[in-house]
């Protein structure tokens, strides 16, 4: 058995920092494999244009294993395992064209990453791997790609693979991972597929796996009383980058009345002139920057706000705490709060200033929530 340094991609993000692999990312590296032998079986027959097809056991005693993990990031070591006893009866290159398939990896990822034509290097039906291949990655994660001359390196991206899909006409739509809210007006039972609505009033059709059949089903039945979900899956997408289907759902969790991050989504759709014609707009790009923080930071045992939006473009967070009527009004431009809380039975008045940017300042916001009577002190 010959065991030959293969691949090491550097996984780059938040979720590699220690070294360590998620879980649900194997499934990223697991379609490397596939991806490899269909490029070399093309790339033997671009050096055989007399031949229709690769011979039989073309493959034959030739495997990609995951054989360890490298610091800096997380660099999983993928080796290629070369049987000494297949090999005399199965042509040498063989392993010579698992190799080229992989440089070509290298270099249509780099050519899409610089907006250059991937036609010299891949054959454009092999382009669709890419939708199972990245799909994971988050906004500000990337997988380094380079070969072991390290003469090429380049950057798979969630833009550089959404390139790689449309640059393929069999591509009809791509997959990625989604998290979304909506309420569920429709539900087949003996099909088993159900429709999402969502709150541009848009509806997506989804299955209904085994797993989460009651979910789906009290959610249905509470429609009209406005019960929401919280779906995390795999979307379907069009080329026009528009959501068009659920392939698959994970996890889904009947959303609180109160979720922070469902109002935030209605308050984006408002327009300057909301309030009577005057009042402005919330800030899109803030509202995303409340919504990421309250959910990071907020203690899960509070209660959660009544969300509103204010004229000046902000937004206001209330808490009903008998006696006490607080509010938190938040700047999504400076990413400050003004805390004020009366005591409707003394009206006695307290405020403060918090920076949002902070998290000793969400974990003061708690505690002073906890004081007023929102949870266990």
């Amino acid at each position: 058995m010959t065991i030959i340094d293969f691949l090491k991609p550097r996984l780059c993000g938040r979720r590699f920092s220690e070294t360590a692999i998620p879980l649900e990312f194997l499934k990223d590296l697991a379609v490397l494999e596939e991806m490899v032998i269909e490029v070399a079986k093309w790339q033997y027959r671009q050096s055989h244009p007399n031949r229709q097809r690769t011979p039989r056991g073309f493959t034959d005693g030739l495997e990609l294993k995951l054989t360890g993990i490298e610091e800096g990031s997380a660099i999983p070591i993928i080796s290629l395992f070369v049987s000494s006893l297949i090999l005399p009866g199965i042509e040498p290159a063989n392993s010579y064209y698992l190799e080229q398939a992989r440089d070509a990896i290298v270099n249509v990822v780099h050519a899409a990453e610089n907006n250059q034509s991937t036609e010299p290097f891949f054959p454009e039906k092999c382009l669709g791997y890419f939708d199972r291949i990245g799909r994971s990655l988050k906004d500000d994660e990337f997988i380094e790609f380079t070969t072991p001359s390290n003469q090429i390196t380049a950057k798979l991206t969630r833009e550089t693979r959404r390139k790689l899909l449309l640059a393929s006409s069999n591509v009809r739509e791509f997959s990625d991972e989604i998290t979304i809210r909506g309420s569920i007006p429709q539900a087949d039972q003996d099909e088993m597929h159900f429709k999402l609505l969502l709150t541009d009033g848009n509806k997506i059709p989804g299955p209904i796996p085994n797993q989460h059949f009651e979910t789906i089903i009290q959610a249905f039945n509470e429609f009209r009383s406005g019960t929401k979900v919280i779906i995390q899956g795999i979307g379907k997408y069009n080329r026009q980058n528009r959501l068009i289907g659920m392939e698959s759902i994970e996890h889904i969790n009947l959303l609180d009345p109160l979720d922070v991050s469902e109002r935030l989504d209605e308050l984006n759709k408002l327009n300057d002139g909301w309030l009577d014609g005057e009042g402005l707009a919330p800030n899109h790009e803030g509202l995303d920057w409340f919504s990421n923080s309250f959910n990071r930071l907020f203690p899960d045992d509070l209660p959660l706000p009544y969300i509103y939006p204010t004229a000046e473009g902000g937004i206001q967070a209330e808490w009903p705490l008998p006696p006490h009527d607080a509010s938190l009004e938040i700047s999504l431009m400076t990413h400050q709060g003004d805390w004020h809380c009366l005591n409707l039975d003394t009206s006695e008045e307290e405020t403060d200033t918090f920076n949002l940017d902070e998290n000793s300042d969400w974990i003061k916001l708690g505690s002073v929530i906890r004081e007023k009577g929102g949870g266990e002190v």
